[in-house]
């Protein structure tokens, strides 16, 4: 089914024909009448003349444009029906021009040289509504993957890679590694503070706590005031004890803690035992059913998020993703350094893929063409260029009126 802009090139086409046959038949009837006459008016031998050349020059052109698409009066006339015929080899042709004079390296640069891509996308970008409608696109592009892709491949796909670049590897090298940058730059002393502090609040908070666990725990046969005195005792010491470790940095625990973490951190670098521990814990924690559900875990929590951010015009991360594209425009407008490293890598890409690949794109051309059915090409043709050929008939039929009036009249004057 043609389209709208199809259909009225085709009228167009059509009224074109009717003018230039409706001027070869005035043509004739001119040329009728004036034979017929031209013994009692004289003067009327020049109008056949003319005549005669006008239907001589429209016969020869329609022939002309007829024969590019088909055979006249369906006669298999030599060289007619040019384009049904050798539909492959015009195909050919036109791809072999386009790829020597369009998709040339040195046109390509020349023109992308005139040319502030960048700028001009910049410019684009940095109005809002622009920006707007290319995070609208996104968020149907991304809806559109979301619903092409299957939630069991996605899965699969997230497991493989924990597996191949978190599990596979082991453990114990790299958090030793970590660890140790950790422990020796002192890092990790803000956390032992924290945990001091808690000790010291609850054991000021717990005294009859202690109390408790030295009566739980002592002989049936001791007096209880004897357990009281012991429990007194062991709070003031535990109590002293831990408010010492909060107020010296350089406590001997919290030395020894420090020596014990940076030997820790050795170990799971060099000793295999250690190493091997390490990678008994991975395996614990990370089994085929927790890391299968963590997979899928992940991937549900990402769609949902991503889904919800998308639908929504007002969502924190469409916002955020506008403003960067507005920013980016900005950027890529003032900044006439970062505008030019973008035009010349644009440059270099389209040179790049007009040195190595003009031929296939060219072959498009080609390829279309050979796919074509010969009579719809020649149809095709007739239809976007067809109007325009029927102006070649009617300028035959002028040109040829005066041709033949021309030579009547030189021949009349030369031999009478």
């Amino acid at each position: 089914m043609e389209s709208e802009l199809d259909q009225q090139k085709r009228a167009a086409l059509r009224r074109m024909k009717t003018l230039a046959l409706s001027l070869l038949i005035l043509a004739a009837v001119i040329f009728g009448f004036s034979f017929w006459l031209q013994g009692q008016y004289p003067w009327l031998a020049y109008v056949r003349a003319a005549s005669e050349g006008a239907m001589v020059g429209a016969l020869a052109d329609w022939f002309a444009v007829t024969a590019l698409f088909r055979h006249p009066l369906g006669l298999p006339i030599p060289h007619t029906a040019i384009i049904p015929t050798r539909k492959d080899a015009i195909g050919a042709s036109l791809g072999e021009f386009v790829e020597s004079n369009f998709l040339s390296e040195d046109v390509v640069r020349e023109k992308l040289g005139t040319l502030d891509v960048a700028g001009r996308v910049g410019s684009w970008l940095a109005r809002e509504e622009s920006a707007n409608r290319l995070a609208t696109e996104g968020a149907a592009a991304i809806k559109g993957i979301m619903e092409v892709l299957k939630d069991d491949d996605v899965r699969e796909v997230i497991e493989s890679m924990v597996r191949q670049y978190l599990l596979a590897p082991p453990w114990g090298p790299p958090i030793g590694r970590l660890a140790n940058q950790v422990f020796s730059a002192g890092h990790h002393r803000n956390l032992v503070d924290l945990l001091v502090d808690r000790a010291v609040d609850w054991v000021q908070s717990n005294p009859a706590t202690i109390s408790r666990i030295v009566s739980d725990r002592s002989p049936s046969w001791i007096p209880s005031f004897v357990d009281d005195l012991v429990g007194d005792r062991i709070y003031a010491e535990v109590h002293k004890f831990v408010l010492a470790i909060q107020a010296d940095q350089d406590h001997q625990v919290r030395q020894a803690l420090d020596e014990y973490l940076l030997k820790l951190a050795d170990d799971l670098q060099h000793d295999p035992a250690m190493i091997q521990r390490a990678e008994e814990v991975k395996a614990q924690l990370l089994d085929s059913p927790r890391v299968r559900e963590l997979a899928g875990q992940t991937w549900q929590t990402l769609k949902r998020a991503l889904l919800e951010a998308v639908d929504d015009p007002n969502s924190a991360l469409r916002m955020k993703f506008v403003s960067v594209l507005r920013d980016f425009g900005h950027r890529l407008s003032s900044d006439e350094e970062l505008a030019s490293k973008i035009n010349g890598w644009i440059t270099e890409v389209a040179a790049y893929a007009v040195r190595n690949y003009r031929h296939d794109i060219a072959s498009i051309i080609t390829d279309t063409v050979e796919r074509w059915d010969a009579q719809e090409a020649s149809r095709k043709i007739e239809l976007q260029v067809g109007r325009d050929l029927q102006y070649i008939r009617i300028n035959g039929t002028v040109v040829g009126a005066l041709a033949g009036v021309l030579i009547y009249t030189v021949a009349t004057l030369a031999f009478g």
